[in-house]
């Protein structure tokens, strides 16, 4: 899927067209396939309007263009298909452009209440920051499945489906338990033919807390609210300043920590009141949570302090936080430490990619 800051904004773009009827019609162009180097992975949609007018784009070049103008032709005829950009298509427009990659798009038209409420089911599962899977049945024999895509969405306890197959919601069930953070295409051989079921895990939206109310932190949940993750301060004062829009205040102090907030392993938390001693009390409470970042700001020398004293945190515990940029005005510490976040839940080393051979989108 999308990342939840896109999903966010296709999925407003989404209830629009339904709060006006389906009068302006649209169509959701998926990647579902891809080989070598492409501009998003698969899994990735884009909304496309009757007019043309895009949401969440998917590249600024000819493989955008052509998906928009086969959608609309999705739009007007009321069937999904698949576009393949291949050497045997003759659509090899990404290596026309110099990618060197091959896609194919699901293009899927949206123009009547019943084709929106897998995207309800999904808008559910980012409110409950509950794990889970999405499997789609997008294709049979080769060709789009008509009238629609069928999918079975699981997250948490709670499970959607728009299947007509018990024993298809069986198979998609075992499928979509074995997802991983990328999406794959699997092949389903059944009595009724061969189809392409394509699972995606669903993991919550990165939660971001910051600890500590300053020019620093106040920057850091800017970026990351701007990123599309949750993004909260904490401090036992009020914050001076206004916060940035998208970001919540919590009053607290260490020892009342956990009865105000509840943390998991998609979130991140970074101690940065710029105080060693209340560094130090925010660590020791922060030491237990089932965080995926843990974080302090400081010299070295202090850094160094924290460590010694929050025992429990100091294995997993980045300090200094950020990565090496040469940051040193409260923006650019925020970048830095915002880098490293994102390095770090997606398992990359965060180095210049001028200096890896590793895919830039990683599998």
């Amino acid at each position: 899927m999308n990342s939840p800051h896109e999903f966010e904004r296709l999925y407003a773009a989404v209830r629009a067209v339904a709060a006006d009827g389906f009068m302006r019609k649209a169509a959701l162009a998926t990647i579902t396939r891809t080989r070598g180097s492409t501009f998003r992975r698969p899994g990735t949609s884009m909304l496309v309007h009757a007019d043309g007018e895009v949401v969440c784009a998917l590249s600024g070049g000819c493989p955008q263009r052509d998906i928009a103008l086969r959608a609309q032709e999705v739009i007007a005829a009321d069937r999904p298909v698949i576009a393949r950009y291949n050497r045997d298509s003759g659509l090899d427009v990404l290596m026309e452009m110099g990618c060197g990659g091959e896609l194919d798009v699901l293009i899927e038209p949206l123009t009547r209440p019943g084709d929106v409420r897998f995207l309800d089911a999904l808008a559910d599962h980012h409110r409950a920051r509950a794990s889970g899977f999405i499997a789609t049945l997008f294709a049979r024999d080769g060709e789009a499945v008509a009238p629609r895509p069928r999918r079975l969405i699981c997250a948490g306890a709670s499970e959607w489906n728009d299947l007509d197959d018990a024993g298809i919601a069986v198979r998609l069930r075992k499928l979509g338990r074995s997802a991983t953070e990328f999406a794959v295409v699997h092949d389903l051989e059944t009595a009724n033919g061969r189809f392409d079921v394509l699972t995606e895990a669903l993991r919550p939206t990165h939660a971001l807390y910051a600890f500590g109310a300053n020019a620093a932190s106040i920057a850091l949940v800017r970026i990351a609210a701007s990123l599309g993750w949750s993004a909260t301060l904490v401090d036992h004062v009020e914050p001076l300043d206004t916060l940035p829009p998208g970001t919540v205040f919590v009053q607290a102090s260490p020892e009342s920590l956990h009865d105000a907030v509840r943390f998991d392993a998609y979130a991140s938390a970074v101690v940065m009141t710029f105080n060693v001693a209340r560094d130090i009390a925010w660590l020791d409470a922060l030491a237990q949570a089932p965080l995926a970042y843990l974080g302090a700001i400081g010299s070295r020398e202090r850094s160094a302090r924290m460590r010694m004293s929050a025992d429990n945190a100091r294995v997993r515990l980045h300090a200094p936080a950020g990565l090496d940029l040469g940051a040193e005005t409260p923006e650019e510490i925020a970048l830095s430490v915002a880098a490293e976040i994102l390095a770090s839940v997606n398992a990359r080393a965060g180095s210049s990619l001028s200096a890896s051979s590793l895919p830039i989108h990683a599998r």
